[in-house]
């Protein structure tokens, strides 16, 4: 059985399939074009140092809201980090029906989200309405150069769709056919035998929850 996780940007985890849905992964398989789209100043030093990096550690192109190359009731566990706050609610309502197609009957399903709850703590604390805006990540700038427009349709952005706490993402597992929904505390999981999987990703505002596909 696969464990895998999904989104891993650079933190894949060692001995497990490792996906991630970065355009320049997609890219990176056309021959030749990374190299014309630097030398056109369109795919940057981060994005070029991502393709060596991911090239470097087995990280596969995969986009769990059109489906992963991987069949059904294949995986002991799904994990993702900080990636479904990217995807709008049609795109997660596909990423967790393909979760739950790949994921065997008692699987589980471990996700990791920035808290919104804790950026409105710091909020209520600060009362700086500026600062939570911004922490939110929910806002783009618009891109107002040709060039600008071309970097966002080849690199694409990285700005939040969405926030969750630790009860509404509970909720939306279970929703979503998931059971055994929790918020754990960091550094605890269901997981056996977790091996590499880092418990405590990003943990300064991060909100941990696990369910599981039921076993009927």
């Amino acid at each position: 059985m696969l464990r895998v996780n999904i989104g891993c940007g650079q933190t894949p985890t060692p001995g497990w399939v490792n996906f991630d849905n970065s355009l320049s992964l997609r890219l990176a398989r056309v021959p030749f074009l990374p190299a014309m789209l630097r030398s056109m100043h369109l795919l940057g030093v981060k994005q070029n140092a991502f393709i060596q990096f991911a090239r470097n550690n087995n990280i596969q192109y995969g986009d769990a809201t059109q489906g992963l190359p991987l069949p059904a009731e294949s995986c002991e566990v799904i994990y993702s980090s900080h990636m479904l706050e990217h995807l709008d609610q049609t795109g997660v309502a596909r990423f967790l029906e393909e979760a739950h197609r790949i994921l065997c009957p008692g699987g589980i399903k471990r996700l990791v989200v920035p808290d919104i709850r804790h950026l409105v703590d710091e909020y209520n604390e600060s009362g700086d309405a500026d600062a939570f805006v911004k922490a939110t990540l929910m806002c783009a700038p618009t891109p107002r150069s040709l060039l600008q427009r071309l970097s966002l349709l080849f690199v694409g952005t990285r700005h939040h769709l969405w926030m969750y706490d630790g009860e509404s993402l509970r909720k939306l597992l279970v929703r979503n056919r998931f059971v055994d929904g929790e918020v754990l505390p960091v550094g605890e999981t269901k997981i056996l035998d977790p091996g590499w999987l880092d418990l405590r990703e990003r943990e300064a505002g991060s909100v941990y929850v696990e369910a599981q596909k039921p076993l009927e």
